[in-house]
Protein backbone atom coordinates (compact mmCIF):
# COMPACT_ATOMS: atom_id res chain seq x y z
CA UNK A 1 0.00 0.00 0.00
CA UNK A 2 1.37 3.38 -1.05
CA UNK A 3 0.97 5.88 1.78
CA UNK A 4 0.61 9.12 -0.12
CA UNK A 5 -0.22 11.28 2.88
CA UNK A 6 -0.77 10.38 6.53
CA UNK A 7 -1.13 11.93 9.97
CA UNK A 8 1.65 11.40 12.48
CA UNK A 9 2.42 12.85 15.90
CA UNK A 10 5.33 14.76 14.36
CA UNK A 11 3.36 16.27 11.49
CA UNK A 12 1.84 15.45 8.11
CA UNK A 13 3.95 12.82 6.35
CA UNK A 14 3.83 12.58 2.57
CA UNK A 15 5.83 11.14 -0.28
CA UNK A 16 7.59 13.79 -2.38
CA UNK A 17 6.10 13.09 -5.79
CA UNK A 18 8.45 15.51 -7.53
CA UNK A 19 11.32 13.07 -7.02
CA UNK A 20 9.65 9.90 -8.29
CA UNK A 21 10.58 7.52 -9.78
CA UNK A 22 14.26 8.32 -9.17
CA UNK A 23 13.98 8.72 -5.41
CA UNK A 24 11.33 7.55 -2.94
CA UNK A 25 11.53 10.18 -0.22
CA UNK A 26 9.05 11.01 2.53
CA UNK A 27 8.76 14.45 4.08
CA UNK A 28 7.31 15.37 7.47
CA UNK A 29 5.64 18.77 7.25
CA UNK A 30 5.38 20.47 10.61
CA UNK A 31 3.04 23.43 10.01
CA UNK A 32 -0.02 24.47 8.06
CA UNK A 33 2.12 26.77 5.93
CA UNK A 34 4.46 23.90 5.03
CA UNK A 35 1.53 21.74 3.93
CA UNK A 36 0.09 24.60 1.87
CA UNK A 37 3.45 25.12 0.18
CA UNK A 38 3.70 21.38 -0.54
CA UNK A 39 0.33 21.52 -2.30
CA UNK A 40 1.40 24.56 -4.35
CA UNK A 41 4.68 22.96 -5.39
CA UNK A 42 3.06 19.60 -6.21
CA UNK A 43 4.90 17.63 -3.57
CA UNK A 44 1.40 16.19 -3.24
CA UNK A 45 -1.01 16.36 -6.18
CA UNK A 46 -4.21 14.77 -7.41
CA UNK A 47 -7.57 16.15 -6.35
CA UNK A 48 -8.45 13.66 -3.56
CA UNK A 49 -4.90 13.75 -2.13
CA UNK A 50 -4.95 17.54 -2.13
CA UNK A 51 -8.18 17.49 -0.13
CA UNK A 52 -6.78 15.05 2.44
CA UNK A 53 -3.53 17.01 2.75
CA UNK A 54 -5.39 20.31 3.17
CA UNK A 55 -7.57 18.90 5.95
CA UNK A 56 -4.52 17.53 7.75
CA UNK A 57 -2.64 20.80 7.29
CA UNK A 58 -5.49 22.76 8.85
CA UNK A 59 -5.75 20.29 11.74
CA UNK A 60 -1.98 20.50 12.27
CA UNK A 61 -1.98 24.29 12.27
CA UNK A 62 -4.91 24.42 14.66
CA UNK A 63 -3.18 22.01 17.02
CA UNK A 64 -0.21 24.38 17.12
CA UNK A 65 -2.27 27.54 17.69
CA UNK A 66 -1.28 29.29 20.92
CA UNK A 67 -4.44 31.32 21.58
CA UNK A 68 -5.97 30.58 24.98
CA UNK A 69 -9.62 31.17 24.07
CA UNK A 70 -11.99 29.58 21.58
CA UNK A 71 -12.40 32.99 19.94
CA UNK A 72 -8.64 33.25 19.37
CA UNK A 73 -8.58 29.70 18.04
CA UNK A 74 -11.40 30.47 15.62
CA UNK A 75 -9.50 33.47 14.24
CA UNK A 76 -6.41 31.34 13.67
CA UNK A 77 -8.48 28.55 12.15
CA UNK A 78 -10.20 30.86 9.66
CA UNK A 79 -6.85 32.31 8.60
CA UNK A 80 -5.48 28.81 7.96
CA UNK A 81 -8.54 27.86 5.91
CA UNK A 82 -8.06 30.96 3.78
CA UNK A 83 -4.35 30.20 3.33
CA UNK A 84 -5.14 26.68 2.19
CA UNK A 85 -7.81 27.86 -0.25
CA UNK A 86 -5.20 29.90 -2.14
CA UNK A 87 -3.03 26.90 -3.08
CA UNK A 88 -4.65 25.29 -6.18
CA UNK A 89 -7.81 26.69 -7.82
CA UNK A 90 -9.11 23.84 -10.00
CA UNK A 91 -9.39 20.76 -7.76
CA UNK A 92 -12.75 21.06 -6.01
CA UNK A 93 -11.75 18.44 -3.42
CA UNK A 94 -9.56 21.12 -1.83
CA UNK A 95 -12.54 23.37 -1.17
CA UNK A 96 -14.74 20.41 -0.20
CA UNK A 97 -12.19 19.40 2.46
CA UNK A 98 -11.86 22.95 3.76
CA UNK A 99 -15.65 23.14 4.13
CA UNK A 100 -15.65 19.79 5.94
CA UNK A 101 -13.14 21.22 8.40
CA UNK A 102 -15.21 24.40 8.81
CA UNK A 103 -18.29 22.31 9.59
CA UNK A 104 -16.29 20.26 12.10
CA UNK A 105 -15.09 23.45 13.79
CA UNK A 106 -18.63 24.83 14.00
CA UNK A 107 -19.89 21.60 15.59
CA UNK A 108 -17.01 21.49 18.04
CA UNK A 109 -17.40 25.17 18.93
CA UNK A 110 -21.11 24.66 19.60
CA UNK A 111 -20.36 21.71 21.86
CA UNK A 112 -17.48 23.09 23.91
CA UNK A 113 -15.29 26.10 24.60
CA UNK A 114 -12.35 23.88 25.56
CA UNK A 115 -9.70 24.66 22.94
CA UNK A 116 -7.89 21.35 23.41
CA UNK A 117 -11.10 19.43 22.80
CA UNK A 118 -11.79 21.47 19.65
CA UNK A 119 -8.30 20.70 18.37
CA UNK A 120 -8.77 16.98 18.98
CA UNK A 121 -12.07 17.01 17.09
CA UNK A 122 -10.44 18.69 14.10
CA UNK A 123 -7.66 16.11 14.04
CA UNK A 124 -10.24 13.34 14.08
CA UNK A 125 -12.14 14.98 11.22
CA UNK A 126 -8.99 15.15 9.09
CA UNK A 127 -8.21 11.52 9.83
CA UNK A 128 -11.80 10.58 8.99
CA UNK A 129 -11.45 12.30 5.60
CA UNK A 130 -8.33 10.19 5.03
CA UNK A 131 -10.09 6.93 5.93
CA UNK A 132 -13.16 7.78 3.90
CA UNK A 133 -11.07 8.52 0.81
CA UNK A 134 -9.47 5.08 0.89
CA UNK A 135 -12.88 3.43 1.37
CA UNK A 136 -14.48 5.49 -1.41
CA UNK A 137 -11.76 4.54 -3.87
CA UNK A 138 -12.30 0.87 -3.08
CA UNK A 139 -16.02 1.29 -3.75
CA UNK A 140 -15.34 3.28 -6.92
CA UNK A 141 -12.97 0.57 -8.13
CA UNK A 142 -15.64 -2.08 -7.61
CA UNK A 143 -18.22 -0.19 -9.66
CA UNK A 144 -15.74 0.62 -12.40
CA UNK A 145 -14.22 -2.84 -12.71
CA UNK A 146 -17.47 -4.11 -14.18
CA UNK A 147 -16.90 -1.81 -17.18
CA UNK A 148 -13.47 -3.28 -17.98
CA UNK A 149 -13.57 -6.33 -20.28
CA UNK A 150 -11.34 -9.30 -19.57
CA UNK A 151 -8.15 -8.97 -21.59
CA UNK A 152 -8.58 -5.20 -22.06
CA UNK A 153 -5.85 -2.69 -22.71
CA UNK A 154 -6.72 0.53 -20.88
CA UNK A 155 -5.29 3.89 -21.85
CA UNK A 156 -5.00 6.43 -19.04
CA UNK A 157 -3.77 10.00 -18.88
CA UNK A 158 -1.93 11.64 -15.98
CA UNK A 159 -1.85 9.84 -12.63
CA UNK A 160 -5.12 8.98 -10.92
CA UNK A 161 -3.74 6.24 -8.74
CA UNK A 162 -2.81 5.80 -5.10
CA UNK A 163 -0.48 8.79 -5.41
CA UNK A 164 -3.40 11.04 -6.36
CA UNK A 165 -5.48 9.96 -3.37
CA UNK A 166 -5.00 9.10 0.29
CA UNK A 167 -3.21 5.95 -0.87
CA UNK A 168 -3.99 2.30 -1.57
CA UNK A 169 -6.19 2.06 -4.72
CA UNK A 170 -6.67 5.37 -6.49
CA UNK A 171 -9.49 6.39 -8.83
CA UNK A 172 -8.75 5.57 -12.49
CA UNK A 173 -6.04 3.13 -11.40
CA UNK A 174 -8.44 1.90 -8.70
CA UNK A 175 -10.74 0.74 -11.50
CA UNK A 176 -7.81 -1.08 -13.10
CA UNK A 177 -6.66 -2.60 -9.81
CA UNK A 178 -10.19 -3.76 -9.00
CA UNK A 179 -10.51 -5.37 -12.43
CA UNK A 180 -7.22 -7.19 -11.80
CA UNK A 181 -8.37 -8.24 -8.33
CA UNK A 182 -11.58 -9.61 -9.88
CA UNK A 183 -9.46 -11.96 -11.96
CA UNK A 184 -9.49 -10.02 -15.21
CA UNK A 185 -6.43 -9.76 -17.40
CA UNK A 186 -5.69 -6.08 -17.89
CA UNK A 187 -2.81 -4.04 -19.32
CA UNK A 188 -2.25 -0.29 -19.35
CA UNK A 189 -1.00 2.26 -21.86
CA UNK A 190 0.12 5.31 -19.85
CA UNK A 191 0.34 8.66 -21.60
CA UNK A 192 3.51 10.35 -20.38
CA UNK A 193 1.47 13.52 -19.63
CA UNK A 194 3.57 16.53 -20.43
CA UNK A 195 4.77 18.80 -18.99
CA UNK A 196 4.92 17.32 -15.45
CA UNK A 197 5.17 13.71 -16.67
CA UNK A 198 2.74 12.25 -14.15
CA UNK A 199 2.06 9.31 -16.45
CA UNK A 200 5.62 8.25 -17.16
CA UNK A 201 6.94 9.11 -13.69
CA UNK A 202 4.05 8.19 -11.40
CA UNK A 203 1.50 5.95 -13.09
CA UNK A 204 4.19 3.68 -14.51
CA UNK A 205 5.93 3.58 -11.11
CA UNK A 206 2.73 2.57 -9.34
CA UNK A 207 1.73 -0.10 -11.84
CA UNK A 208 5.21 -1.58 -12.02
CA UNK A 209 5.23 -1.91 -8.22
CA UNK A 210 1.80 -3.57 -8.46
CA UNK A 211 2.88 -6.00 -11.22
CA UNK A 212 0.27 -4.68 -13.66
CA UNK A 213 1.62 -4.63 -17.25
CA UNK A 214 2.20 -1.02 -18.34
CA UNK A 215 3.64 0.58 -21.45
CA UNK A 216 4.50 4.28 -21.58
CA UNK A 217 3.60 6.23 -24.72
CA UNK A 218 4.15 9.89 -25.48
CA UNK A 219 1.02 12.03 -25.48
CA UNK A 220 1.08 12.44 -29.26
CA UNK A 221 1.00 8.65 -29.81
CA UNK A 222 -2.52 8.20 -28.42
CA UNK A 223 -4.32 8.59 -31.74
CA UNK A 224 -1.89 6.25 -33.48
CA UNK A 225 -2.34 3.40 -31.00
CA UNK A 226 -6.12 3.85 -31.07
CA UNK A 227 -6.14 3.66 -34.87
CA UNK A 228 -4.12 0.44 -34.64
CA UNK A 229 -6.81 -1.09 -32.43
CA UNK A 230 -4.53 -1.31 -29.39
CA UNK A 231 -6.87 0.50 -26.96
CA UNK A 232 -10.10 -1.03 -25.66
CA UNK A 233 -11.07 1.48 -22.96
CA UNK A 234 -9.93 4.89 -21.72
CA UNK A 235 -10.17 5.63 -17.98
CA UNK A 236 -9.08 8.97 -16.50
CA UNK A 237 -9.49 10.80 -13.21
CA UNK A 238 -10.98 14.23 -12.57
CA UNK A 239 -10.26 17.40 -10.63
CA UNK A 240 -13.75 18.89 -10.90
CA UNK A 241 -16.97 17.67 -12.49
CA UNK A 242 -19.69 20.20 -13.29
CA UNK A 243 -23.39 19.49 -12.78
CA UNK A 244 -23.82 18.66 -16.48
CA UNK A 245 -20.90 16.19 -16.47
CA UNK A 246 -18.28 18.44 -18.06
CA UNK A 247 -15.01 17.33 -16.50
CA UNK A 248 -11.76 19.14 -15.74
CA UNK A 249 -8.72 16.89 -15.71
CA UNK A 250 -5.03 17.16 -16.52
CA UNK A 251 -4.22 19.07 -19.69
CA UNK A 252 -4.42 16.75 -22.69
CA UNK A 253 -7.45 14.81 -21.46
CA UNK A 254 -9.78 16.59 -23.88
CA UNK A 255 -7.56 15.56 -26.78
CA UNK A 256 -7.72 11.91 -25.65
CA UNK A 257 -11.52 12.10 -25.35
CA UNK A 258 -11.88 13.45 -28.90
CA UNK A 259 -9.63 10.68 -30.22
CA UNK A 260 -11.57 8.05 -28.29
CA UNK A 261 -14.85 9.31 -29.81
CA UNK A 262 -13.34 9.19 -33.31
CA UNK A 263 -12.29 5.56 -32.79
CA UNK A 264 -15.48 4.45 -30.99
CA UNK A 265 -13.63 3.67 -27.73
CA UNK A 266 -15.51 4.15 -24.43
CA UNK A 267 -14.11 7.06 -22.43
CA UNK A 268 -14.76 6.81 -18.68
CA UNK A 269 -14.11 9.31 -15.87
CA UNK A 270 -13.42 7.92 -12.38
CA UNK A 271 -13.70 10.19 -9.33
CA UNK A 272 -15.21 10.22 -5.83
CA UNK A 273 -18.53 11.98 -5.40
CA UNK A 274 -16.67 14.82 -3.61
CA UNK A 275 -15.24 15.82 -7.01
CA UNK A 276 -18.73 16.62 -8.34
CA UNK A 277 -19.50 20.34 -8.05
CA UNK A 278 -23.24 20.87 -8.47
CA UNK A 279 -22.78 24.59 -7.82
CA UNK A 280 -21.47 25.09 -11.35
CA UNK A 281 -23.68 24.24 -14.31
CA UNK A 282 -20.99 23.58 -16.92
CA UNK A 283 -17.26 23.30 -17.48
CA UNK A 284 -17.08 26.88 -18.69
CA UNK A 285 -17.25 27.95 -15.03
CA UNK A 286 -14.34 25.76 -13.87
CA UNK A 287 -11.24 27.86 -13.04
CA UNK A 288 -8.19 26.61 -14.93
CA UNK A 289 -4.86 26.91 -13.13
CA UNK A 290 -1.99 28.43 -15.12
CA UNK A 291 1.33 27.16 -13.81
CA UNK A 292 4.93 28.35 -14.05
CA UNK A 293 6.37 28.37 -17.58
CA UNK A 294 9.48 26.67 -16.25
CA UNK A 295 7.56 23.38 -16.06
CA UNK A 296 7.38 23.50 -19.88
CA UNK A 297 10.79 24.95 -20.67
CA UNK A 298 12.77 22.74 -18.27
CA UNK A 299 12.98 19.18 -17.04
CA UNK A 300 14.40 19.54 -13.56
CA UNK A 301 17.34 21.94 -14.13
CA UNK A 302 17.79 21.20 -17.84
CA UNK A 303 16.45 23.87 -20.20
CA UNK A 304 14.72 22.51 -23.32
CA UNK A 305 13.49 25.73 -24.96
CA UNK A 306 15.14 28.96 -26.13
CA UNK A 307 15.50 31.78 -23.62
CA UNK A 308 12.71 34.34 -23.83
CA UNK A 309 10.23 32.25 -25.83
CA UNK A 310 6.54 32.71 -24.95
CA UNK A 311 4.99 29.80 -23.06
CA UNK A 312 1.48 28.74 -22.09
CA UNK A 313 1.06 26.23 -19.27
CA UNK A 314 -2.59 25.58 -18.34
CA UNK A 315 -2.58 22.64 -15.93
CA UNK A 316 -6.05 21.39 -16.89
CA UNK A 317 -8.56 21.27 -19.71
CA UNK A 318 -12.28 20.50 -19.77
CA UNK A 319 -13.81 17.51 -21.55
CA UNK A 320 -17.44 18.17 -22.56
CA UNK A 321 -19.92 15.67 -21.14
CA UNK A 322 -20.98 14.38 -24.56
CA UNK A 323 -17.56 12.71 -24.95
CA UNK A 324 -17.91 10.78 -21.66
CA UNK A 325 -19.51 7.32 -21.76
CA UNK A 326 -19.93 7.16 -17.96
CA UNK A 327 -18.71 8.77 -14.75
CA UNK A 328 -17.67 6.19 -12.15
CA UNK A 329 -18.07 7.31 -8.54
CA UNK A 330 -17.99 5.68 -5.13
CA UNK A 331 -21.81 5.88 -5.12
CA UNK A 332 -22.35 4.20 -8.45
CA UNK A 333 -21.98 4.83 -12.18
CA UNK A 334 -23.57 7.94 -13.66
CA UNK A 335 -24.63 8.05 -17.29
CA UNK A 336 -26.21 10.72 -19.47
CA UNK A 337 -28.16 12.81 -18.80
CA UNK A 338 -25.59 13.70 -16.13
CA UNK A 339 -27.63 16.59 -14.77
CA UNK A 340 -30.01 13.98 -13.39
CA UNK A 341 -27.72 11.04 -12.62
CA UNK A 342 -25.01 13.06 -10.85
CA UNK A 343 -27.52 14.91 -8.71
CA UNK A 344 -29.11 11.61 -7.69
CA UNK A 345 -25.73 10.18 -6.65
CA UNK A 346 -24.74 13.35 -4.75
CA UNK A 347 -28.07 13.38 -2.93
CA UNK A 348 -27.66 9.71 -2.00
CA UNK A 349 -24.24 10.50 -0.54
CA UNK A 350 -25.66 13.38 1.50
CA UNK A 351 -28.50 11.19 2.76
CA UNK A 352 -26.07 8.52 3.90
CA UNK A 353 -23.70 11.09 5.39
Amino acid sequence: MIKTVEWTDEGVRMIDQRLLPIEEKYLVLRSCDEVAEAIKLMVVRGAPAIGVAAAMGIALGTRQAVGTSAVDLEDDFNFMCETMSQTRPTAVNLFWAIERMRDAFRRARAATSDTEEIKLRLIEEARAIHREDIASNRALGHFGSELIPDGATVLTHCNAGALATAGDYGTALGVIRAARDAGKRVAVLADETRPFLQGSRLTAWELEKDNIPVTIITDNMAGHVMKQGKVDVVVVGADRIAANGDTANKIGTYMVAVLARQHDIPFYVAAPISTVDLDISSGEQIPIEERDAREVTHIRDQRLSPEGVAVQNPAFDVTPHEFIAAIITDRGVARAPYVDSLRTLVNSAHAKG
